[in-house]
């Protein structure tokens, strides 16, 4: 597909839980070349309500989706459904010759994402990943210090804590098949943030997994701890747990120094960034933005353009494949090596996009993914 006929992307947002109604719907206020003018749910009052509220006539049951790929009012769609279901969704807009901005992780396995990303060639449609941290100012600064100032030396190490009390029962927490599960929910942005640190792929996964007694999740692990061997003797050191109060944050430690990013992952509030070279400690905050409008706009500029997005759905099927190695290893209680994977496009300081933050709104028969706040 052409570059398209338009100064403005038409989108239909497939799916309206919690991330949609908190992040998605509202980002399209900040939007200049992205407009939302569809909505698909199988919720006749989130329909209703989402229609009328942001002005969006066009809304369709999952049932009617094709009907709304068909309709010549919708360019591209924005799935946030359950994990196991982005394949499908995604394989039926680009028949369609819809583009796709899909949701991370991309899928349950690697052989979906490889799939997804066969169809959409097949179509030529364009697919992005949303991962929303590769526009977003404090998480490139930490690339920018460490690749192009090489303040921090070389970056030896890398540590992440992640975890959140989930609330259950809800999608998060299905069955490990269909993409249920912390290391599917949150593990990703830290599997994910481990490679643009060092810029590169692991050679290898070893995993350990605790199990809850609790009914709601007993199909899926509680608490993950990872390493990750990267080349030139590089570490990753991750934990993440379904089961604690909500932790979210990183440390980098190079030869020369050091530096901890403290929140890392959320999507809303501030953010600081700690950098320490022998004594000297400097403290830089970052003030919220809206990361869900960056990414959206982003998108929409490849699609005018006919620029590739960079993460795109190999940075998703990248991610899926450690993501497996890591339920295969904890299962089998053994090192998992991974085979090579070439790719060649990082997040870098020239994606940042800094748009207003946005207030959640009150939300319909949405529930948060934890007991705390939103992750």
């Amino acid at each position: 597909m052409g570059l398209l006929d338009s100064k403005e992307v038409r989108y239909a947002v497939v799916g309206l839980g919690h991330i949609s109604q908190t992040a998605i719907l509202p980002c399209f206020q900040h939007c200049k070349s992205s407009k939302l003018t569809a909505l698909v749910s199988n919720d006749n009052e989130k329909r209703s309500v989402l229609s009328q509220k942001y002005g969006v006539k066009n809304t369709y049951s999952y049932n009617e989706y094709e009907a709304c790929l068909e309709s010549g009012e919708v360019d591209a769609v924005y799935i946030a459904l359950p994990n196991h279901l982005h394949k499908e969704y995604t394989v039926r807009a680009a028949k369609a010759g819809i583009h796709v901005l899909c949701e991370k992780p991309m899928a349950v396995t690697p052989e979906d994402c490889e799939q997804m990303i066969q169809a959409c060639d097949d179509n030529q449609v364009r697919l992005m990943i949303a991962y929303r941290l590769h526009f977003e100012a404090a998480n490139l600064e930490v690339i920018h210090l460490i690749h192009d100032t090489k303040i921090l030396g070389e970056p030896k190490l890398f540590q992440s804590t992640h975890s959140q009390a989930a609330n259950y029962p809800n999608i998060r927490t299905l069955p490990t098949h269909q993409g249920g599960g912390p290391t599917y929910d949150i593990g990703v942005y830290d599997v994910n943030a481990s490679r643009y640190i060092f810029q590169d792929e692991p050679l290898s996964v070893f995993a350990e997994n605790t199990r809850s007694h609790h009914p709601s999740l007993k199909e899926i692990e509680e608490s993950v701890s990872i390493v990750m061997k990267f080349p030139n003797n590089r570490l990753a050191s991750i934990i993440y747990s379904f089961k604690t109060t909500d932790t979210d944050t990183y440390r980098v430690i190079g030869t020369k120094g050091d530096l901890i990013l403290n929140p890392a992952y959320t999507y809303h509030g501030d953010k600081q960034l700690t950098l320490t070279i022998e004594e000297n400690k400097d403290q830089r905050t970052f003030q919220s933005s809206d990361q869900f409008a960056a990414e959206v706009e982003y998108f929409s500029a490849c699609l005018l353009s006919g620029q590739t997005p960079e993460p795109s759905g190999l940075e998703g099927l990248a991610d899926i494949r450690i993501v497996d190695a890591i339920l295969k290893s904890a299962q089998e209680r053994r090192v998992i090596e991974l085979s090579p994977i070439h790719k060649k496009d990082r997040p870098n300081l020239k994606q940042k996009i800094e748009l207003p933050p946005i207030e959640p709104p009150e939300t319909v028969h949405a529930q948060k993914p934890s007991k705390e706040k939103a992750a």
